[in-house]
């Protein structure tokens, strides 16, 4: 009985063996295969085909019709003082950055555009040569770097701030000769004569959203005017002696002196290439 039982033990090795035989001669050539498919870099040719389904692929370049929809991406070459008319920028431009103003425009009748190329001749005279604004406005404060998340914020503070103010006209007819603070370029300005308080008004609830947003604010005494022509550079002073000519072309001209007349019927303000438009209340 005891020699049976351990020979039936050393019968079921033998066959385990045989199958462990068999299953290593089924198996053996298929890794055999695997073996030969393995690459100069070590890697199976399956891992291979993944791994070269990962690798990222080189970005095709954009079409330069898609770049030209940013315009906050600037050219450095804006920066280039030659390519406008010699001005400099009073502070540099980043990306990102928005320089931003608020004003009244002025739109020029048939008058002023005559009498502005008189004033223009007669200080070309007198050998300051002016270039005429391209276009025209009242400035109700300073030109401010604002970030281009902030504009949605600040023009709604400025909606806000003036819902309740009353639109009105102002004068002017007053020359005067004004310089940045960077004494960079000079201006020829007509200064108002009446409006003023109204103005002040509308300064300090646009210093109010200035303030919210830790910008600077506008003068403390203001002297509020229509820019009409400029030169680079500090030419206060040969401005001023050529003032009472100047003057005299707008007090005299044709049918009587020239009174500069404003509507301040829709606020503006200007960040980098948008407009916002505040309609005052009648």
């Amino acid at each position: 009985m005891l020699v049976g039982y351990s020979s039936s033990e050393e019968d079921g090795e033998a066959d385990s063996e045989a199958a462990a035989a068999a299953t290593d001669s089924r198996s053996s050539p298929g890794r055999r295969r695997e073996e030969k498919e393995e690459d100069d870099d070590g890697l199976p040719a399956r891992k291979k085909l993944k791994t070269e389904e990962e690798a990222p692929k080189s970005r095709l370049p954009l079409p330069g019709c898609l770049l030209t929809m940013f315009p906050d991406e600037v050219d450095p070459q804006t920066d280039d003082s030659s390519l406008h008319g010699g001005r400099i920028r009073s502070f540099k431009h980043e990306r990102g950055n928005w320089a931003t103003y608020v004003y009244f425009p002025y739109r020029p009748e048939e008058e002023f555009e005559e009498l502005l190329e008189e004033l223009l001749a007669a200080a070309a005279n007198r050998g300051v040569v002016l270039t005429r604004q391209e276009e025209f406005h009242l400035s109700l404060s300073q030109t401010v770097v604002l970030r281009h998340h902030w504009i949605q914020p600040f023009t709604q503070s400025l909606r806000a701030g003036l819902a309740a103010c009353r639109r009105f006209v102002c004068s002017a007819g007053k020359l005067r000769v004004y310089c940045n603070a960077e004494k960079t370029r000079t201006f020829l300005g007509m200064q108002v004569s009446t409006g003023h308080a109204q103005l002040l008004d509308l300064v300090r609830v646009v210093d109010k959203t200035m303030m919210e947003f830790r910008l600077e604010t506008f003068y403390e005494d203001p002297s509020f005017h229509v820019s009409l022509a400029w030169c680079v550079g500090d030419q206060t002073l040969n401005l001023k002696e050529s003032m009472q000519e100047l003057q005299s072309l707008v007090d005299d001209h044709e049918d009587g002196a020239f009174v500069l007349r404003l509507d301040c019927a829709e606020l503006r303000c200007r960040t980098g290439n948008k407009t916002f438009r505040f309609p005052l209340e009648p």
